[in-house]
């Protein structure tokens, strides 16, 4: 991975993981920093899985990408939240 894919992809998953935490409702109890990081893996893995479907190179806006994303980003946040909760 270039320099730059891994810039991108750290700004990708600030966004990720921002939109992630959105969509869980209610209080998170993780800071910003972990978001980040969640989003940032949540990023690299759903495009992952997008390109193992096919469906990340595609004319335009990859939405089923970015759902994709999203999607494990709030899981990410979700279960760290629950397991910060616990500590």
């Amino acid at each position: 991975m270039e320099i730059s894919g891994l810039v991108s992809a750290i700004a990708i998953g600030i966004v990720i993981g921002v939109l992630g935490r959105l969509v869980i409702p209610g209080r998170q109890h993780i800071g910003f920093l972990w978001t980040i990081l969640v989003g940032i893996v949540a990023a690299l893995v759903g495009t992952a899985i997008a390109a193992g479907f096919g469906v990340a190179d595609t004319k335009g806006i990859d939405w089923i990408e970015l759902a994709l994303q999203i999607a494990l980003a709030a899981l990410g946040v979700g279960a760290l939240d629950r397991f910060k909760a616990r500590r």
